[in-house]
């Protein structure tokens, strides 16, 4: 490699998955809001408001499925969006690989709960179809990431 190309090609990494960084933290923020949202909603005894009418979320809110081993699953959802930040926050193959994994259980978590709505519970929350839209994104924004730049350093060194 040319003198001077190892720093080059490197800027063009960081340059390159700085976007899909950005991308993640913005959706993960979003996913903080709206999990924030169900769990408020719910914590007062009540539901988040169906935006489109209906009465889909209170069905959702109500049934035994909206708690895991007795925690609200919009706080376990808080949680699980703060990792994918914190993944997002983190440069290199330790915060791509964390935010793939994180991408990979939140979307199957989201898989399940969105089943339960479908064809035990009867009944949709939009606030629950609009996580799992963000988590898909997720899902798709961290491996491209991972998929893209997996090792990239190394790549990107200069031979001794």
């Amino acid at each position: 490699m040319a003198e001077g190309a190892a720093p080059q090609a490197r800027r063009r990494i960081l340059a390159g998955e700085a976007g899909l960084r950005l991308g993640a933290a913005v959706l993960a923020l979003a996913g903080i809001g709206v999990s924030t949202y169900i769990a408020l909603a719910e914590a007062g005894g009540g539901a988040p408001v169906c935006l489109a009418g209906g009465h889909g979320c209170t069905t959702v809110a109500q049934s035994e499925y909206s708690h895991l081993a007795g925690i609200n699953v919009a706080v376990i959802g808080i949680a699980g969006y703060a990792g994918l930040l914190a993944a997002a926050a983190v440069p290199g193959d330790a915060g791509r690989f964390a935010g793939l994994l994180l991408a990979i259980a939140g979307f199957g978590f989201s898989a399940y709960l969105t089943y339960l709505e479908l064809f035990v519970i009867d009944a949709i929350c939009q606030w629950c179809v609009a996580s799992a839209v963000i988590m898909a994104l997720l899902l798709i924004v961290n491996g491209t990431r991972a998929w893209r730049y997996a090792g990239a350093e190394l790549a990107s060194a200069s031979p001794r």
